[in-house]
């Protein structure tokens, strides 16, 4: 590590801090890491808060909807990434004014950008918060969730720790903003204790009329105490001075209007004379509502009734594996507290969206085999009960009877069904649950089992080969913006080729898996047909090319001044099996000379600078950004897998721990987050804009979550179920001498620990060696000891 980078890591400990107890992450100085943020969800909504105070919510109704806008009419998208924040941006922020001094200072840090004494900001499980000393005075200000409805609970506690009485007027200050360009009006009901802003959802057409009306249009904030004071017209609020020095904290007290067609903002002034020593409190509910009774039921349940009913958080939330040791305790804790964290998220929101893409649906649902088999199981049967007539699979699964396909889904891609068999086979794998083949799912007229509509889909899958036996590619495979390469029905994909073949040999490995082998060489056959076409048409002599576009051009190779290299089809030409020997390792020293940087391998270089006509859209993106050359955080995890089944153990380990935030060095800082998740995306074009490289995308929507967490306990670890139990194959970190881990199976519990020693690996059940290092016979509800022997050199 270069002295530089000594120094950067050294400031990172120093704002960036760890609680070993209850995995909470602190920073400690609000301008080190400007972005960070943590977010909490429950079944409806989700919020993200950044340590300054802005704060970005949406809830389902069914579809995401938002209850705090920003100051003028906001344009409706999904959820971009590395979204900036403005001075007006929503938050939740507390300005604090000494009535005997006239001095004035905001919590937690915006809009006036207080320099506190000590400032505190903490992401946990179930809540979000900052303690902040500021002269003599200590506060807490901290959100969590309700459970089910959609509202967020804020308490704000003061303590008085000086030798002197002190006045004070506390004003919290909850963004609403501009709700409708048809109609908005905000006011203080006193019997709710309340300021309730109302709004009329825009609609041109009649047919939506409907549907408006039954909106939840409303935004509220309660209070546990009534106001001194309040205001609800954002312009007299801010005046000329802004949301940094607003007017109306100028006078003694707020001027008590009422919004009349004008922006809303609920702001209340609640006067405190502390004693030394003293304290005061204060609880807050804000949330969108569909009517005044709405708001009184929230109000009586959350304000008058003290419900403490909190958000899941991940120490009730089940886990595949946990009580991990290891050399490396940031790793540790990423993985045991916050990775299946972020996996609960996606599958309790599906990505906030009620149309989620296929391959994310299909992808999301692996990781919850691990940690709620059920909704994978759901998500197999919804996803089948969708499938096309042909026997493809749509571009988006509708999770509700009203839901639309929007967005990407309008545009046909062919890969979809390549997910189902990676998801079917680790299912199974985990679960036993072989009968889910028989299941009947019925698909308008049609009805078929699992086991059918699956072998249906893999048709489809090999009715999109060409006349080589390659895939098509249509507008798009997984790489979305790829959108030119195949459009006019000629192009094909090497990734998806090589992807169909991974399909195919998992599906023959449930075949075997459950006894029904008849058909597994039919599929046997076609998966060597297309392999043999891929070695044939896209080996280019150091790695596999990308693609070949409708002119015929092949893409990819080092004939290209840019994107000469893409990594999707080196990481997938590793999980298929299609190389060895040299070719593997010709793979690997491309990948490791021209990707890997030290935030994880780009997905592309060099990247685009101009636009390419017979590539599309992604050649159009920022050089570095997204699929563009980024550090692609789903598609590192599909190198890390693939280097992991070519038993490269040290290389892939060393692959994963580029990727997760704030356990390297250099970190957090360089990469703007907190380690609370793992985003989609670092910044890459290393060489071309190093100031930017390795910058988080902030977007915490990744399918990456689910590779990462069947890497760690598959391929890391080494326990990978089967119809019989558990096998037994670990490839730790040659460094390592020692592990441990807690693996829950099938509600039995598998305490392993490794050992570094000899020469063969060997297991021991209650000191018994177990033959072929698999484990057989557990029982649920019962805790195993389990002794596992690494060999110090590879068999």
């Amino acid at each position: 590590m270069r002295a530089s980078d000594d120094i950067a890591f050294e400031a990172a400990k120093a704002v960036v801090e760890h609680d070993p107890d209850d995995g909470a992450v602190s920073l400690t100085i609000p301008t080190a890491i400007p972005l960070a943020s943590g977010f909490l969800w429950n079944q409806a909504m989700l919020v993200r808060v950044n340590c300054r105070g802005y704060a970005r919510a949406q809830f389902l109704q069914p579809e995401p909807s938002a209850y705090s806008h920003g100051p003028v009419l906001e344009a409706t998208t999904f959820e971009q990434p590395e979204l900036g924040l403005y001075s007006q941006h929503p938050g939740r922020f507390v300005y604090v004014r000494d009535d005997d001094s006239g001095a004035l200072f905001s919590l937690p840090y915006a809009p006036m950008r207080t320099a506190h004494d000590t400032f505190r900001f903490t992401v946990s499980d179930e809540r979000i918060g900052w303690t902040i000393h500021h002269g003599s005075l200590t506060f807490e200000w901290q959100v969590r969730l309700a459970s089910s409805d959609t509202v967020e609970r804020w308490e704000l506690h003061i303590l008085n720790a000086g030798q002197r009485k002190r006045r004070l007027s506390v004003f919290p200050v909850f963004s609403i903003g501009y709700m409708s360009w048809m109609n908005q009006s905000a006011g203080f009901e006193p019997h709710l204790n309340a300021i309730i802003a109302r709004s009329v959802p825009p609609y041109q057409h009649l047919r939506d009329h409907e549907a408006a009306m039954a909106a939840k249009s409303t935004t509220f904030l309660a209070a546990s105490r009534t106001p001194d004071s309040y205001e609800t017209v954002h312009a007299i609020f801010e005046g000329d001075g802004g949301l940094h020095a607003p007017d109306a904290l100028s006078n003694d007290t707020l001027g008590c209007n009422e919004a009349a067609y004008e922006s809303p903002i609920a702001a209340m002034q609640f006067r405190e004379t502390l004693r030394p020593g003293a304290t005061a409190a204060l609880s807050f509910v804000f949330g969108p509502a569909g009517d005044d009774e709405d708001v009184a039921r929230l109000v009586a349940r959350y304000i008058r009734g003290g419900d403490t009913t909190d958000v899941g958080s991940a120490k009730r939330r089940p886990q595949a594996i946990t009580a991990i040791q290891t050399p490396a305790a940031s790793f540790d804790q990423f993985v045991t507290h916050w990775l299946p964290r972020q996996i609960d998220y996606h599958g309790t929101l599906n990505r906030l969206t009620t149309d989620p893409q296929t391959r994310n649906y299909l992808q999301d649902g692996l990781g919850q085999v691990f940690i709620a088999p059920e909704r994978a199981r759901a998500v197999i049967l919804k996803t089948l009960a969708q499938q096309e007539p042909s026997g493809g699979l749509p571009d988006g699964i509708l999770l509700t009877d009203d839901a639309e396909l929007k967005y990407i889904n309008q545009v046909p891609h062919t890969d979809h069904a390549v997910w189902l068999p990676i998801l079917l086979n680790t299912y199974i794998d985990e679960t036993g649950d072989h009968d889910i083949l028989d299941v009947t799912v019925r698909c308008e007229s049609h009805e078929a089992s699992v086991f059918e509509r699956t072998e249906s889909a893999l048709n489809a899958l090999l009715d999109n080969l060409d006349d080589r036996s390659l895939s098509l590619i249509a507008q798009g495979d997984w790489c979305d913006p790829m959108n030119m390469v195949g459009h006019r029905g000629q192009g094909v994909s090497a990734w998806l080729s090589m992807a169909t073949i991974y399909a195919l040999k998992l599906w023959q490995d449930v075949l075997v898996a459950t006894k029904r082998t008849t058909r597994a060489q039919h599929w046997q056959d076609a998966a060597d047909r297309i392999q043999q076409a891929v070695k044939s048409h896209f080996w280019a002599d150091r790695w596999f090319a990308r693609g070949i576009t409708d002119d015929g051009r092949r893409f990819g190779t080092e004939d290209d001044a840019e994107g000469q290299i893409f990594l999707n089809p080196q990481s997938w030409a590793l999980m298929a099996g299609l190389v060895d020997g040299e070719e593997r390792d010709a793979i690997i020293s491309a990948v490791n000379d021209k990707l890997l940087t030290p935030f994880g391998p780009e997905m592309l270089a060099p990247p685009y600078t101009q636009f390419v006509d017979d590539i599309g859209r992604l050649t159009q993106k920022h050089p570095g950004y997204a699929e563009n050359g980024s550090v692609y955080c789903h598609a590192a995890m599909f190198y890390v897998y693939g280097l992991y089944e070519q038993q490269q153990s040290d290389a892939a380990f060393d692959v994963l721990m580029r990727c997760l935030p704030g356990v390297r060095d250099q970190d957090p800082i360089a990469r703007g987050q907190l380690p609370v998740f793992l985003p989609n995306y670092y910044r890459g074009a290393v060489d071309a804009f190093p100031r930017t490289a390795g910058r988080s995308s902030q977007l915490f929507n990744t399918g990456a979550v689910s590779w990462l967490y069947r890497i760690v306990i598959e391929q890391l670890f080494g326990l990978r179920g089967t119809s019989d139990g558990l096998i037994v194959a670990p490839q730790l970190p040659s460094q390592w001498s020692s592990a441990s881990v807690t693996r829950h199976f099938r509600d039995a519990v598998v305490r392993v620990r490794y050992q570094r020693g000899g020469r063969v690996l060997r297991t021991f059940l209650n000191n018994e060696l177990q033959e072929n290092n698999q484990l057989t016979g557990l029982q649920p509800g019962k805790t195993y000891d389990v002794e596992v022997h690494v060999p110090e050199e590879k068999e």
